[in-house]
């Protein structure tokens, strides 16, 4: 609506009094969004009206046609950013709209369900049609989907690229590709099929790249693939009226052989209403899941061993509160939004700062209180030094509960539960009458006794057990096996310090893992990385070397987690053929 002046009659004065001020009907202020250019549709549907820097600085050239490449991470906004733009376009260029006119690429199945359903929320006001493809479940369905008429897919690369080679994804009215998360898809080994699907995407597309970091592999398919892009970079948005968080950040040193108990006691401690216990591998994650169920808790695990339909089952009791604790792999949680959690633990100090960062920022949402809790061996201190210099933070070290204080915990959160008891006087007659006939032979006080030991949850045999201070013996740690034992043995490997492949020196802190897979079954790093990514969990920037050989391969992993490498992928699956895994020998003579 136009800006008008009202009007109004003339309004007789008496002399001498001064004449009234023209009243001007009040006007409200333009919405930023519509100054951007876009469909006044969607901005209406927005529901909110200042864009975030990302979206102020995206959207323009982006209506313009022109490419980009976005260095933003999770919470800047840059879904919409690259959203509202695709949708403006191909209402105002498609007025009949036919066939898919973009494809969205996301690294993993719950991060293209999210960024599906945020564009068809923004979509609907003009009707957009957006469909979510990802591996796990089977084609048929999304095939007929698609043959029914979609304006936009969001995919993960493989399935992306299965759909392509089978002829199921049309390409001829492609005039949009956005890469999402650009740089954690390099890391589960996608680059191929990045690059082989921007390859068969029609060359007069446009672009965009957007990406939490900018590792030389990205700059290569920017500039191989982008046209003379636009490059914008942004922090996470902290608009003046939003509160701080309030993160309560505890690490505590401990070592691997009591890492589990540990965990058990520091939860019994905090009482988590609502946590995602971070771990690095889905054997971690299920013994996590077994040992903290036997505790009491309510937990359910999440990793790339379950169906899509056991995943959603999964979020599906945590979001209601059925299950309490969620235990996941990294690369499962990518793109979970879950709100009101109370605490996020580290059960392994993560690689990079980034990826602290991002896991801790899942809680103290919008000002509320949460809890960090970081669980470290001696041999990891250093790592978080490093993280406390990265995001300027301080990470207070707590000493592991002892026994003692475990014991009062239980007896106080005894009491907790009988004053919220006692606050209810309304006690039924049968409860009044059985009170009655057991205090004609004991007292009061040791019926209370009684019923509150019954109530405080049983000790079991490692709660009676001290935990030893690691910050004042690192050394223990050092060469200790991981978790089943095992023959790789301390940081670089041990006594082995070349492999038979190229005899290069294994890195330090890493061990060679053994495949019997190799050139003559095309097998390629990218099969390795992949496979590791999703059977284990461990993203392709934490491997080492890999040499493929004609007949067997290489990998370099983390020293700590490598007996779970070998248990896990021993007798799986690359390229439809069964490998065995084993750690690797040292060579003879």
């Amino acid at each position: 609506m136009s800006d008008e002046i009202v009007s109004t009659p003339p309004t007789p004065v008496a002399e001498g009094m001064p004449a009234p001020t023209p009243v001007v009907a009040a006007t409200p202020p333009p919405n930023p969004f519509n100054l951007l250019g876009l469909d006044p549709r969607l901005v209406k549907a927005l529901g909110y009206s200042d864009p975030s820097p990302i979206q102020r600085e995206a959207i323009p050239p982006l209506l313009a046609g022109k490419d980009l490449v976005g260095l933003a991470g999770t919470g800047t906004g840059k879904t919409a950013a690259f959203a509202l733009p695709m949708i403006h376009k191909l209402v105002a260029n498609n007025a009949k709209r036919q066939g898919v006119s973009g494809i969205i690429l996301a690294p993993t199945r719950e991060l293209a369900v999210q960024v599906a359903k945020a564009v068809a929320n923004y979509g609907k006001p003009v009707g957009i049609e957006v469909l979510a493809v990802y591996g796990g479940t089977g084609y048929s369905d999304q095939i007929r989907s698609i043959r029914r008429g979609v304006d936009i897919i969001v995919a993960t690369p493989g399935r992306c690229l299965d759909l392509i080679r089978k002829g199921k994804m049309p390409l001829d009215t492609i005039n949009t590709v956005v890469l999402d998360e650009a740089d954690e898809m390099l890391d589960m080994g996608f680059a191929e099929d990045i690059e082989a699907i921007l390859s068969e995407t029609p060359a007069t597309r446009q672009t965009m790249l957007f990406s939490a970091t900018m590792p030389p592999r990205i700059e290569d398919i920017a500039a191989k693939h982008l046209r003379s892009p636009m490059r914008i970079k942004v922090a996470r948005d902290k608009s003046p009226g939003a509160e701080a968080p309030k993160v309560r950040q505890t690490a505590y040193v401990v070592r691997r052989d009591y890492k589990l108990t540990a965990l058990g006691r520091i939860l019994d401690l905090e009482r988590p209403t609502s946590a995602i216990i971070f771990c690095r591998t889905r054997t971690e994650a299920d013994e996590l899941t077994e040992t903290l169920g036997r505790r009491g808790f309510k937990p359910m695990a999440l990793h790339g061993g379950l169906s899509q339909e056991q995943r959603d089952r999964v979020m599906k009791a945590f979001r209601t509160g059925t299950a309490d604790l969620l235990i996941a792999t990294d690369i499962a949680a990518r793109g979970l939004d879950i709100e009101q959690l109370s605490h996020v633990v580290n059960f392994d100090v993560p690689p990079q700062a980034e990826a602290y960062v991002h896991r801790i920022g899942r809680v103290g949402r919008a000002g509320r209180a949460g809890v960090a809790i970081t669980l470290a061996t001696p041999n990891e201190q250093y790592q978080l030094k490093h993280i406390e210099r990265e995001t300027n933070q301080r990470i207070e070290l707590a000493k592991v509960p002892t026994v003692e204080q475990l014991r009062q915990s239980r007896v106080d959160h005894t009491a907790e539960i009988l004053r919220e008891a006692l606050a209810d006087t309304n006690f039924t007659s049968d409860l009044r009458g059985m009170i009655g006939k057991l205090a004609e032979d004991f007292s009061v006080q040791d019926i209370a006794l009684a019923a509150a030991r019954m109530m405080i949850r049983p000790s079991r045999a490692e709660d009676d057990v001290e935990i030893p201070d690691a910050q004042r013996d690192s050394r223990n740690d050092r060469g200790r096996p991981g978790p089943g034992g095992g023959s790789f043995g301390g940081p670089g490997g041990g006594n082995r310090e070349r492999a038979r492949a190229g005899g290069r020196p294994t890195s330090k802190g890493m061990a060679k893992v053994f495949f019997g897979i190799g050139r003559d079954a095309g097998i390629t790093p990218r099969d390795l990385v992949g496979a590791i990514a999703n059977e284990v969990g461990i993203p392709g920037k934490d491997l080492g070397q890999i040499d493929v050989t004609d007949r067997f391969s290489l990998v370099e992993v983390p020293v700590d987690v490598a007996e779970y490498v070998v248990e896990v992928m021993e007798g799986s699956r690359i390229r439809g053929r069964k490998v065995h895994v084993r750690p690797d020998r040292a060579p003879r003579g």
